[in-house]
């Protein structure tokens, strides 16, 4: 039982830890409803020095002025979009941890399916290739005589013979 508790405890212990987040409660908007609204925005834009975060996660000084300048936006009444459109035209397309799909971004959407596709396909004709080969080897082989086939056989159960049971 003892056991079970200290599984536990490290199970809690690890989910609290990852939903901690980075805000600062000088940064909470008192509005719930534009506060929801910019964590959301905060959990789409990539921390440009940690770079695998999200600017709601990190703790990076770059993230806190990101924050303050979506909570900013959102405050002087712009929309969603029109604060992802700010931030990717001041900052690139990089900020976004979901690119967007377009022209610019169609190599990054596309190559993990095809490297996908292109990988099943190899495996597929390794296989076919393989199964192919050990056909040929079949017919390769040489056929017996009758007389050399007698001889095999006789030699099998001499010495099937000459073994004992365990």
């Amino acid at each position: 039982m003892p056991k079970l508790f200290a599984i536990l405890f490290v199970f809690m212990t690890a989910l609290a830890a990852s939903s901690a987040h980075a805000v600062q409660p000088d940064e909470v908007m008192s509005d719930p409803a534009r506060e929801a609204r910019a964590r959301d925005l905060s959990r789409e834009l990539r921390c440009m020095v940690c770079q695998n975060q999200s600017i709601d996660d990190s703790d990076a000084p770059l993230a806190r002025d990101l924050r303050l300048l979506v909570r900013e936006r959102i405050a002087s009444g712009d929309s969603d979009a029109q604060v992802i459109d700010f931030l990717v035209a001041r900052y690139g397309e990089f900020v976004l941890l979901k690119p967007r799909f377009n022209s610019h971004t169609l190599l990054l959407w596309l190559l993990p399916p095809l490297a996908l596709a292109g990988g099943g396909l190899a495996l597929w004709v390794n296989m076919r290739r393989r199964s192919g080969s050990g056909a040929r080897e079949d017919e390769s082989l040489v056929k017996l005589t009758a007389d050399e086939e007698a001889r095999l056989e006789r030699l099998l159960d001499a010495e099937a013979s000459s073994e004992k049971p365990l």
